[in-house]
């Protein structure tokens, strides 16, 4: 089958000019259209190629002016959804998009638009992907820059590590399909923010495809909203609020394993950046950067001041648990993204297995030399409003460590507020653990997705960010240290549980996002998706 291919590099590097070529492939004929950059040179043959230019259903939704109704513009998330939700098989074919006519395509655009479109949908969803958005809107967004640029029919494609668009122009005409590899994605939310609006512009009608492959290299170049020192400085700022939130003390003995938890976070994320400048696995760097807590934990023990050295391994675990890649893997499940979820799911055990290895190697060290490490299976609720205190300052370290925009912080630490006071009121009523952290997360996912549609931006940075207070930091310890001290049976228990917890965070956030979109119904937004098409679920991978 004909076809357009191109090879990713990894994501945040870009290559030489000229290092790309775009193939397409008609009958047994080929032809080449150089590309001149990564994220640039665009074909020259219709630089004023926009959707407006393009005929009046130019927006997803099919409406002029981008797809407005009369309650104002109607965000691209909710226009796509349930065009993408439906099985391909029922989504309307060539000639039901308006502007065909018997399947003769009567005013569609040029080879070069579309060559051009489709290369930009395919930046704008492979960026996504490496900055730790969800499959579905990595698609969603995918489809919306093709369908706006009237390239249809499109399918749109996200795994783990790839992402494709396929185009057939008309019938009988050779498809054009693209794909891009993306290598170590990382949460980057800033530059995530600034990918959501390009695409908002490129929908609302009145961007061309030059000018959106020129905004893209911007988002693309630089996006940093923060010094490297004060990211390191969050780091340490995490860790020691996690002690915080777990011992529940304020008095002269928790400020020093506060100060002791900085301190070892810092180093473990300077002992962290040295074995990434060798380029080793991942593993390896979340191994490393993990054994830092534990040693501190282990020196705090051997004191007659009776230092909690338990406290300080706990919250080293709360700055290298893998929270959003385990909600992410869930959320991909639920929409149906099953191969992608599965991988996701794969790394966030190994991550958690390299915490695991760094913590443990240590802590059988410090067991078996007479080291007083008592766990503690829950958070203590001897201080409440302290621990409130810790949660907003945890969420707003790990936001920061995020790359969130200065503007979504207040937001994050709102509703990261609203989860911890849910959980802890919960918890104090009698109620259990993993359905309290269940119900928390729901309220933070329905927050974080009314918080993004409002600001235009994706849920991710209100979202992650909150969740690390609800984070099984201390449950996953308490596994680990009965397995050190030669109690499996607990250990398991302990681990069990903090599975459980996990899974209570992802499945409550994917309930609450799905609960705010169907709270916000979205007029004309299932123009293309009748009532009967989307029961029958979408096509799985």
């Amino acid at each position: 089958m004909p076809e357009h291919e191109q090879s990713g590099t990894p994501a945040g590097a870009e290559g030489p000019a000229g290092r790309e070529d775009r193939e397409h492939s008609a009958g047994t004929g080929k032809g080449r259209v150089p590309a001149q950059g990564r994220y640039g040179g665009v074909p020259e043959a219709d630089p004023a190629a926009t959707p407006a230019a393009l005929g009046p259903d130019t927006g997803p939704a099919g409406a002029e002016n981008g797809g407005t109704d009369p309650c104002g513009v109607v965000p691209w998330p909710d226009r796509m959804l349930p065009l993408l939700r439906t099985p391909t098989t029922a989504r309307p074919l060539v000639g039901d998009c308006g502007g065909d006519r018997d399947g003769v395509r009567a005013d569609g655009p040029e080879p070069a638009v579309v060559a051009a479109a489709l290369d930009l949908a395919l930046l704008v969803g492979e960026l996504m992907l490496a900055c730790g958005e969800a499959a579905e809107d990595v698609e969603a967004a995918m489809f919306a820059v093709a369908w706006t640029y009237r390239v249809r029919p499109c399918d749109p494609q996200v795994t783990f590590t790839r992402v494709a668009i396929s185009h057939q122009p008309g019938p009988g005409e050779p498809p054009v399909t693209a794909e891009r590899s993306v290598r170590h994605p990382t949460g980057d939310c800033a530059r995530l923010a600034a990918l959501f609006r390009l695409v908002t512009d490129i929908t609302a009608g009145g961007l061309g495809v030059d000018a959106a492959h020129r905004r893209l290299r911007a988002v693309h170049r630089d996006c940093r909203r923060y010094p490297a020192w004060l990211l390191v400085l969050s780091s340490g700022l995490l860790a020691g609020t996690a002690t915080l939130l777990v011992g529940g003390r304020a008095d002269a003995r928790a400020w020093l394993v506060f100060v002791s938890a900085v301190v070892a976070a810092v180093t473990g994320d300077r002992l962290a950046a040295l074995v990434g400048r060798h380029d080793l696995p991942e593993f390896y760097r979340v191994a490393s950067a993990a054994t830092p807590a534990a040693a501190v934990g282990i020196l705090l023990s051997f004191n007659q001041l009776h230092l909690r050295g338990s406290v300080v391994v706990t919250g080293g675990l709360y700055a290298f648990l893998p929270g959003w890649p385990m909600v992410a893997a869930v959320q991909d499940g639920l929409a149906g993204f099953y191969l992608t979820a599965a991988a996701r799911l794969l790394e966030a055990l190994y991550l958690v297995a390299g915490v695991v290895v760094g913590v443990m190697s240590v802590l059988y060290v410090g067991v078996n030399n007479g080291a007083d490490l008592a766990a503690q299976s829950v958070p203590s609720s001897s201080n409440p409003p302290l621990q409130l205190a810790a949660a907003l300052l945890l969420a707003l370290s790990f936001a920061v460590l995020l790359n969130t925009e200065p503007g979504a912080l207040p937001g994050v630490v709102l509703n990261s507020g609203a989860g911890w006071a849910t959980y802890g009121v919960l918890v104090h009523a009698g109620g259990e653990p993993v359905m309290a952290t269940g119900l928390a997360a729901v309220l933070v996912g329905l927050s974080g997705r009314l918080m993004a549609r409002y600001r235009g931006t994706s849920a991710l940075p209100f979202v992650t960010a909150a969740l690390g207070p609800l984070l099984p930091g201390s449950v996953l310890y308490f596994g680990l240290i009965a397995f050190v001290r030669g109690e499996p049976e607990a250990g398991v228990r302990g681990i069990g549980h903090a599975a459980a917890m996990a899974m209570a965070l992802a499945i409550g956030v994917n309930l609450g996002r799905e609960v705010a979109r169907l709270s916000l119904p979205v007029p004309g937004a299932g123009r293309f998706a009748p009532a009967a098409r989307r029961s029958a679920g979408r096509h799985r991978r």
